[in-house]
């Protein structure tokens, strides 16, 4: 079984190393990547199964890496920053970044949020097609349109999209959406949920000040509303 292609960008030799000698040992196939310039045609034209990205790079930081590539490369990318700024957050999963992790890095964490995005990246469910209202979702394709016009949507925000249909009409918990996400208890604190619901009521029309597709449910979670 051909082993899962991770491309590591990170001009830390000591950490890259350390990173990379971890996944491989762990059944990944590992390339790094130390300038962020060199690492867009890498990613385009290797559609690695996964990126692991810095934020500081010479060359390009992992920003501007990650808007150039994202409208072409589908596959997971994991944003890694010494800064813990809340606003960096915003900024790597608004670009479309599918997981964020502060430095200084934890490799069984890392490791387990890597295949947690895989795995989604693979959805197992006996229902492979939903229809919600004019909103149809294909998981063997990984496909979304609405009214017949197709969707364009990163792994996270259609894994998080899939996990409302299954419970459309109900409302799923912040803690639900966070174990099924990422398999770990939701810490009460994160925000990263409420903004990929934020990004992916965008990417569907929903308007954020008035949603009626995907709606609030003040201190619960959210809730994919089935149409009257």
């Amino acid at each position: 079984m051909t082993p899962t292609h991770v491309l590591l960008v990170e001009d830390d030799r000591e950490l890259s190393a350390m990173i990379s000698e971890f996944l491989a040992g762990n059944g990944f196939a590992v390339d790094v990547e130390g300038r962020g310039d060199a690492a867009v045609a890498r990613i385009l034209t290797q559609k690695p199964d996964a990126v692991i990205l810095d934020v500081n790079l010479p060359g390009m930081d992992g920003f501007d890496v990650c808007r150039q590539v994202r409208n072409e490369y589908r596959g997971t990318i994991l944003i890694l920053t010494a800064r813990g700024d809340e606003v960096d957050e915003v900024v790597g999963l608004e670009i479309g970044a599918d997981d964020y992790m502060a430095k200084p890095v934890r490799p069984r964490v890392l490791l387990a949020r890597l295949r947690a995005h895989l795995r989604k990246s693979t959805p197992v469910d006996d229902q492979r097609k939903i229809t919600v209202g004019d909103l149809a979702i294909d998981s063997s394709r990984r496909l979304v349109e609405i009214s017949g016009e197709n969707i364009d949507l990163t792994t996270a925000e259609f894994d998080l999209l899939w996990l409302l249909a299954k419970h459309a009409g109900a409302v799923v918990s912040r803690d639900e959406i966070y174990r099924e996400l990422f398999e770990i208890p939701y810490d009460g604190i994160d925000r990263s949920i409420d903004l990929r619901v934020s990004r992916l009521r965008r990417r569907v029309g929903d308007d954020s000040s008035n949603p009626t597709r995907i709606k609030s449910v003040r201190g619960v979670g959210y809730i994919l509303v089935l149409d009257e």
